[in-house]
């Protein structure tokens, strides 16, 4: 049986339909680019570039946090094109830093259309260097960065290019949310530029869940016309920094971090993982291990009101292993947050709980108290002690001696937990598996001789490992050496013997007398 040919007409509405259901079939097919080399081609996708397509179909919101030249750009170019020509009404706005960088996508777009065949292009109504608007309503827009950018705009899509070097982007975001929250789209994609600013904070948004954006890192490996030859040509054009900022998707700030950002790329790469768990009542408290009776812990918290824009924080560390086993961080009031820490060290072991007693820090240790709890931690109420001689965790103890619960950040402290976590973490001596704490430590920065969080950001995990650390290597090293102190006494007066006033074993003649060696001591006179 003859199959029978499809006609032209046929041939085109299957076209259509394929181009209409799948981007990717679309550029690849019917897409021409304007190659920097090689002129005008088609766009023959990378397989990295097909799976940024298909996660621009599957999320509303994408971050794009790319290496030079991947041609990132020009996939969102086409897929803008390829939204206007398949819905009415699809508008899509441009920002960048300058006018004359958003005009750079809205051209590729143009480039795109101009070649279409006849029966895929639509109508154009408008057309220039800024814009171009179909007879359907859909349309793409370019602008240079302002406040109110976007604000009277309808959106569909909203795309910030190189977003990481925007002035005031916060404000056009904000501006922005009321027309793209009855369902519009948004692409934001930059290299980095360091910490601090808009791109990076929704970056870490995006890696902890704060915020709904999906994420895409595209490392220049993920470009098979790449090699380690181009790679390290890179560095001989743009120097190590350039080159780690511009190739490697590295966030690298300006010299002022505490801990060296590769050193937390390294922690990232090598010891991060997603929680085994993510529990609490409000899914906050992240867990890697669950309590092992063998193993001893220490819960060590930051205490925030529950109301304002930091967090209460609290770390699980199994204290031998020097390993991040748990983590909270989270909006409790005092009184609940003081419950929740009695609880979660009780289910580890009755941990050595240690509670930052600062200000509002009070009202939580004094839930503490109240419940009892027999491991809190407690420092010299006289602060200018820091040794290791003036931190215990007996409670009578504490009072007979003029301790006080909990441990205190001051003057004199505060250097020496931070010169504690620096050192810990470069040596690479903590394992710490959230990526809550690894992107607070990016942020944490020296402003002015004192390291405190960067503007915007929280220190509130950060300074509990902090004081974690230091704990660990004092009062618990203390506590520990006195253990084997004590072992060690045991261990040689159980393999001491036994003789009696006369040599023999016969304990009845003489308890007290005890032969050490080839000597005898009488213990009457000490016991």
């Amino acid at each position: 049986m003859v199959q029978q040919k499809k006609t032209l007409k046929e041939i085109i509405k299957e076209e259509y339909q394929k181009c209409a259901s799948d981007p990717i079939y679309f550029m690849k097919k019917y897409c021409m680019i304007q190659h920097p080399v090689r002129g005008k081609i088609p766009f023959h996708l990378f397989p990295f570039q097909e799976d940024t397509l298909t996660q621009f179909k599957e999320h509303r919101y994408n971050i794009i946090l790319k290496s030079r030249q991947t041609g990132i750009s020009t996939l969102t170019a086409g897929f803008s094109l390829w939204k206007m020509l398949f819905n009415q009404d699809f508008n899509v706005l441009v920002i960048a830093t300058k006018q004359e960088v958003a005009k750079n996508l809205v051209t590729k777009v143009r480039v795109m259309n101009q070649y279409l065949p006849s029966w895929l292009k639509l109508e154009t109504v408008e057309d220039n260097k800024l814009s171009l608007r179909y007879a359907n309503g859909s349309q793409i827009k370019a602008t240079s960065a302002a406040g109110d950018a976007g604000r009277s705009e309808a959106l569909s899509l909203l795309v910030f290019d190189e977003a990481a070097f925007i002035d005031k982007i916060e404000e056009i975001w904000v501006s922005a949310q009321s027309t793209l929250s009855t369902g519009g789209n948004a692409i934001i994609l930059s290299t980095p530029n360091g910490v601090g600013n808009f791109f990076h904070k929704t970056w870490v948004g995006s890696e902890d869940g704060t915020n709904t954006f999906n994420n895409i890192r595209l490392h220049w490996s993920v470009h098979p016309e790449r090699d380690q030859s181009w790679r390290d040509e890179q560095e001989v054009l743009l120097g190590p920094k350039g080159a780690a900022q511009e190739c490697d998707c590295d966030f690298i700030s300006s010299g002022d971090s505490v801990i060296e950002p590769q050193v937390l790329q390294f922690y990232k790469e090598t010891y991060v993982q997603d929680p085994i768990e993510k529990g609490g009542f409000d899914g906050n408290l992240w867990r890697w291990q669950y309590p092992d009776y063998s193993k001893s812990y220490m819960v060590v918290a930051d205490v925030a009101r529950g109301d304002s824009s930091d967090y209460s924080a609290a770390h699980v560390i199994d204290v031998e292993a020097s390993e991040q086993v748990a983590e909270y961080r989270g909006k409790l009031d005092t009184k609940d947050f003081g419950n929740f820490l009695v609880s979660l060290a009780t289910e580890y072991n009755n941990a050595l709980l240690v509670i930052e007693n600062a200000n509002i820090g009070w009202a939580c240790i004094q839930q503490v108290i109240d419940r009892n709890y027999s491991n809190l931690y407690y420092m010299s109420k006289d602060l200018k002690y820091v040794d290791v001689e003036h931190q215990l965790n007996n409670r009578y103890r504490a009072e007979e001696r003029g301790m006080v619960a909990g441990f205190s950040t001051t003057s004199r402290t505060r250097p020496l937990i931070i010169s504690k976590l620096e050192e810990y973490v470069r040596e690479k001596s903590i394992i710490i598996r959230s990526i809550r704490t690894i992107d607070e430590l990016f942020t944490f920065i020296w402003m002015n001789g004192r390291a405190e969080a960067m503007r915007g950001y929280n220190d509130d995990l950060t300074m509990s490992l902090a004081i974690s650390l230091w704990v660990r290597d004092t009062a618990l090293r203390l506590r520990q050496e006195g253990i084997d102190l004590t072992k060690q006494a045991i261990n040689s007066i159980s393999s001491y013997t036994y003789s009696g006033i006369y040599g023999s074993n016969n304990m009845d003649e003489n308890p007290w007398q005890m032969k050490i060696g080839d000597s005898v001591e009488d213990l009457s006179k000490w016991l």
